[in-house]
């Protein structure tokens, strides 16, 4: 069963349109209970399948972001001290480690794609307990709900190889960047200020980070809608989408908050990773504050 990480702004940009509800939504209390379910932890094996052209670097500036999550060689805020916080959910730690990649550029399926076609893509590599397989659409590829009602999607399914959990997240370069790659992006709705520089010069793939990483610490922390979330299973606030929108302190509907800017390029990060990456990451909802953390 899947659940969509909804569009990233969507909720958030309700508040907009009614303010006085957003007051008394934001301070009731959030929670997010534990369902005494399974969750991923211990070493998670992460293979990539990459739907349609992305360039080596595009590939790379992924694959890094994932790689950074356990690596403790980039200074502070580091990708990995953000992630850090899924320790805080039972069981310990998830180290994430890269497995295997497809490339699949021929676009055999076409390029408008349902859940079918995620979890058939998904399926090209085997899927288990302790790995995450997760699809990557290019930006000329269209999917069931894309911009529509969501950015991506994280769910489990079983197969002969067993039971295993997959993401598909997609670029939105081309499609709606407003919604899926904001703070990069002026928002589809709601003010229109400026939007930030891209830490890795690429609108869709750093939209792309943003939207990955919430569906890795969603999956990892609810991988079988039996985990941590608030509200029904089909559609849950999880530890990552229960922040929507929040990327630095001071953050508010429209404002992603306060972060770090590069002096050369001017571009907005809050977290660096290896390799001399630097990373856009939303807040994580904390088991301990119980309240949306950020890196900065």
């Amino acid at each position: 069963m899947a659940s969509n990480y909804s569009l990233a702004i969507l909720a958030f940009l309700f508040c907009f349109i009614s303010p006085s509800l957003s007051a008394l939504v934001q301070e009731q209390p959030l929670v997010l209970k534990y369902h005494n379910g399974i969750l991923l932890k211990g070493n998670i094996t992460v293979n990539l399948i990459w739907y349609g052209k992305f360039t080596p670097i595009q590939r790379s500036v992924i694959v890094d972001f994932i790689n950074s999550l356990n690596s403790k060689r980039a200074p502070l805020p580091s990708t990995s001290s953000w992630w850090k916080t899924t320790e805080m959910y039972r069981g310990g730690s998830s180290s994430l480690i890269v497995g295997h990649q497809i490339l699949h550029e021929e676009l055999t399926l076409g390029k408008i794609l349902k859940n079918q076609h995620l979890i058939a893509l998904a399926s090209k590599t085997h899927f288990s307990v302790d790995s995450i397989n997760v699809v990557l659409t290019a930006k000329d590829v269209a999917v069931d709900g894309f911009c529509m009602s969501r950015c991506g999607t994280h769910g489990s399914t079983k197969s002969g190889s067993g039971r295993g959990t997959y993401i598909w997240v997609g670029n939105s370069d081309l499609q709606c960047p407003g919604q899926c790659a904001w703070p990069f992006h002026q928002p589809l709705y709601g003010p229109q200020t400026p939007p930030l520089v891209a830490p890795n010069g690429d609108v869709g793939v750093d939209g792309m980070i943003i939207n990955l990483a919430t569906l890795l610490a969603n999956t990892v922390t609810n991988p079988f809608n039996s985990g941590y979330f608030q509200g029904p299973p089909t559609a849950p606030l999880e530890a990552v989408s229960a922040c929507t929108g929040i990327f630095g302190s001071g953050s508010y509907p429209g404002n992603p908050g306060r972060v770090l800017v590069d002096k050369v390029t001017g571009a907005s990060y809050n977290a660096y990773g290896v390799n001399g990456r630097k990373y856009m990451l939303p807040a994580m909802w904390d088991p301990k504050s119980s309240a949306c953390k950020t890196l900065v």
